[in-house]
């Protein structure tokens, strides 16, 4: 049997990674799990209502495009979040999870060859790894670019040199950060919409982390593409109702931008694509034009900012996320330090390197932890309280 290389030189995943270093040794405490980013919040009380009298949809094929009342729920929740007017039945497409998505948006809208070269994706290192395989399987090469705290956790795309540039099909970018918690200003925006316009290369916006922040709401994509007058396909914008809902089991998000763009994500997902059952797009329906719950859950993350900042912020080095609900941790050894939490502690947390690649020799995330505050409130205190103990000193 003759298998493909392309995805031979994938490291191992995270989490698999995670459990082979930490598995084989005793928790030193009551288990606290603060690794991976699965939302922990209660979900809205009227989604089992939902299902249950829209029941008779699991009879039926869903529609590959969504049901019409999605599309225009989301189209109309654009339009109050962001200010911009998209055309519900041509320029967004719900999605059965984001990651299918970001992955399949690459496989509709790379081009083969960017002016007669190798195409290259852009992503920050490090990052959400479903950016890499989706350059690797469309025969793309990928370029990871460092966003540190000397880049204020953001990619410096245009320090890239003219020649990287001109090749670039796609940029990937994740605001709010993840794992970095750093949001994407106005001005940030427009300077990678600016940079984009004279490379013309596409924007893939991953902004799933987007309704969860301290204090203002950040800015998007298509909302400053829109002001700045950019080409309508410059910006393909992704969204989820896992993280701002509570729903991450509903699997459900969307993507909205170009009529062109999301025209040939449809015609792919025609052939390949897996869309959500009836009665889970009218959940997804009634969680688009409702608020109440979102605010419900976003004061309770920033409950959660307070505890950490008050728990961690003499740390040297510890930088209070702008939004989203990881903590990126200063430590001297990433591995080392989950570890020696693990063995002491019980707490589990993720070695930053574990989200990242190695450029140059150079590992970003190798001297991170990223923490996810996911835990009801009283169960993360005690887990950053064991944490701080365990590698801060008290």
């Amino acid at each position: 049997m003759v298998f493909p290389e392309r995805f031979s030189n994938l490291p191992e995943y995270a989490f698999p990674r995670l459990r082979k270093l930490l598995d084989v040794h005793a928790p030193g405490g009551p288990v606290v799990h603060m690794t991976i980013g699965e939302p922990r919040h209660p979900f809205p009380a009227w989604v089992g209502d939902v299902i249950a009298d829209t029941l008779e949809g699991i009879g039926r094929y869903p529609a590959n495009d969504g049901t019409p009342e999605l599309q225009i729920a989301i189209a109309a929740w654009i339009a109050r979040r962001y200010g911009v007017s998209v055309r519900a039945d041509a320029q967004v497409l719900p999605l059965n999870g984001t990651r299918e998505g970001l992955f399949n948006a690459c496989l509709a809208l790379c081009p083969e060859t960017k002016r007669g070269q190798k195409p290259i994706v852009l992503m920050p290192n490090p990052f959400y790894q479903v950016y890499a395989v989706a350059a690797l399987a469309v025969g793309a090469e990928p370029v990871y670019v460092p966003a540190t705290a000397a880049t204020g956790d953001l990619p410096d795309y245009a320090s890239l040199s003219p020649e990287i540039l001109d090749r670039v099909a796609i940029a990937y970018l994740c605001s709010p950060a993840n794992p970095q918690g750093a949001v994407a200003d106005a001005g940030w925006w427009r300077d990678l919409i600016a940079l984009a316009e004279r490379h013309d290369f596409q924007i893939f916006a991953d902004e799933c982390y987007s309704e969860l922040y301290r204090d203002m709401p950040p800015p998007g994509a298509l909302e400053i593409a829109d002001q700045m007058g950019a080409h309508p396909e410059r910006v393909v914008i992704f969204h989820s109702l896992s993280k701002r809902s509570n729903m991450p089991g509903l699997r459900s998000g969307f993507a909205a931008g170009g009529a062109d763009s999301i025209a040939r994500l449809k015609q792919l997902r025609n052939y390949a694509g897996a869309p959500l059952p009836l009665p889970l797009q009218a959940v997804a329906t009634r969680a688009w034009g409702d608020e109440d719950h979102v605010e419900q859950n976003r004061a309770l993350y920033r409950t959660k900012y307070a505890i950490a900042d008050a728990i961690l912020g003499d740390v040297p080095g510890y930088i209070p996320p702008q939004a989203g609900f990881f903590l990126w941790l200063p430590v001297a050894d990433g591995e080392g330090a989950a570890l020696k939490l693990w063995r002491e502690t019980g707490v589990r947390v993720l070695p930053g390197a574990y989200l990242a690649r190695a450029v140059d020799g150079v590992t970003p995330g190798a001297d991170r932890l990223r923490v996810a505050m996911v835990a009801p409130e009283e169960e993360m205190r005690d887990g950053l309280t064991r944490l701080r103990s365990c590698l801060y000193g008290e």
